[in-house]
């Protein structure tokens, strides 16, 4: 129960391995995956954890196995998180850029594409920011969050004490 049957280094290898493929992989299929989980995205990754579970521990199941595959998981993330931090180029290979969906209320449609977003989805995204129609959109924004940011032009914002000029 207590003692692991492998090595302390293998869990740490197979950690690691784990977390740096799981990391490449979802951020090849998108910022959608971070921030806009639809159930059968997050249906998704609770398999995809279960799927590498006996990867990352192989037979082992003892306590000390998982604490140490558990810890490099976690010095894994603060490493990553860290470097996000320290570099901009870093940043945007692991976390992307932000993303230009509309601009004066013209929908880029590759940029949709790109990020696998319907417009059914941006239109609701667009309702959830109160914004009912496309040209009282100046600019909306993919971010690296997978939120999409809007700013409304100013002839159409009346609230929040900006009034429109004359």
């Amino acid at each position: 129960m207590w003692l692991p049957t492998a090595p302390w280094y293998e869990f740490v290898i197979r950690g690691a391995f784990i977390y740096a493929f799981l990391l490449v992989i979802l951020r090849i299929t998108g910022k959608r995956q971070v921030g806009q989980l639809a159930p059968f995205d997050l249906i998704l990754l609770l398999v995809l954890s279960n799927s590498v579970q006996n990867a990352m521990i192989g037979q082992d199941s003892s306590i000390l196995g998982g604490c140490i595959t558990a810890m490099t998981l976690i010095a894994m993330n603060y490493v990553v998180s860290w470097a996000t931090f320290k570099s901009k180029w870093f940043a945007g290979l692991i976390e992307g850029r932000p993303l230009r969906l509309i601009h004066d209320g013209c929908i880029d449609h590759r940029a949709l594409d790109a990020c696998k977003l319907t417009i059914h989805e941006l239109n609701a995204a667009l309702r959830a920011e109160g914004v009912g129609s496309l040209e009282n959109v100046h600019v909306a924004m993919l971010e690296n969050t997978g939120r999409i940011s809007v700013i409304q032009r100013n002839d159409t914002i009346s609230s929040g004490g900006i009034e429109p000029s004359s």
